[in-house]
């Protein structure tokens, strides 16, 4: 038993027909802001990184990977999107542009977690702002990981950054033009750069002052070729900033699509839309 003393006297007060149900202690809930979980659902993104690199792509190798946004509060949908992903071939991982979450409590990233881990392929996550939502920050990190981070995998070094500027009262730090330009100085040994974000930087939650450096920064850097985000829950495609730089938008998992992501050579991708 893992009541505690006095706990289980008050327990004594109340009626059975209350307790019926609480047989295990992982059901209580004190608070819907406690960010904990058992440990197999924290450091989700070192986790799946680890298993991203435990396949790796030989040098040259074309990348293919699913590129999907907001699951929020889509239960059905996402075993449905997995079904579907489990059968596209040569897939590599699968990213999840933001909004994991509805309400950002730490229940909800664990119920995404329990459908995506049914992938073959490990999946990634960048922050949206349903996550920054009340605890959200803290549920997040603890269960994922770092806001801004990135990775080589192949010939593609991936920029994941927080772009939920509303979220912090537009306060200009957010996104972290700095952090930003500083990962993509370099390739760091890939040949080509994507930056994965969940708001998209021409959209009115995205802080104003920062739509042009931001834009800048992808534009200037070595070999930025897709600029891809979430949010709006419909997909989108364009050149928007004349800079040889693609954005793209995904459907939300209720839209029942998600797109595929094929890259080669240096520039090379091609772009299909799966509904499922």
């Amino acid at each position: 038993m893992c009541l505690s003393a006095t706990l289980r006297r008050w327990f004594r007060l109340v009626p059975v027909v209350a307790l019926l149900g609480l047989a295990g202690c992982d059901m209580l809930e004190f608070s819907p802001s406690d960010h904990r979980v058992p440990e197999e659902f924290t450091r989700l993104t070192e986790k799946n990184l680890a298993k991203l690199q435990a396949r790796p792509l030989a040098a040259g190798d074309t990348l293919r990977f699913v590129f999907t946004g907001d699951s929020q509060k889509f239960y059905d949908e996402a075993e449905e999107l997995v079904k579907s992903v489990n059968q596209q071939p040569g897939i590599s991982f699968l990213f999840v542009a933001g909004d994991v979450s509805d309400f950002g409590l730490a229940r909800e990233l664990r119920w995404v977690d329990e459908k995506l881990r049914r992938l073959k392929v490990p999946y990634l996550t960048v922050v949206g702002n349903h996550d920054l939502v009340g605890n959200g920050r803290e549920a997040y990190q603890h269960v994922y990981g770092p806001l801004n981070y990135s990775f080589v995998y192949g010939d593609t070094k991936f920029v994941l950054i927080d772009t939920n500027s509303r979220e912090y009262n537009f306060n200009h730090k957010v996104p972290d033009i700095n952090w930003l330009q500083t990962q993509l100085a370099t390739l760091d040994g890939a040949r080509r750069q994507v930056v994965m974000a969940h708001v998209p930087p021409d959209d009115g939650d995205f802080d104003s002052t920062l739509e042009i450096p931001y834009a800048q920064a992808l534009g200037t850097a070595p070999n930025v070729v897709l600029g891809l985000s979430g949010h709006n829950h419909s997909f989108r495609i364009g050149e928007y900033y004349d800079d040889g730089v693609t954005y793209i938008n995904s459907d939300a998992f209720s839209e029942h699509s998600y797109v595929v992501v094929t890259m080669w050579g240096d520039r090379q991708f091609r772009i299909k839309r799966v509904r499922f």
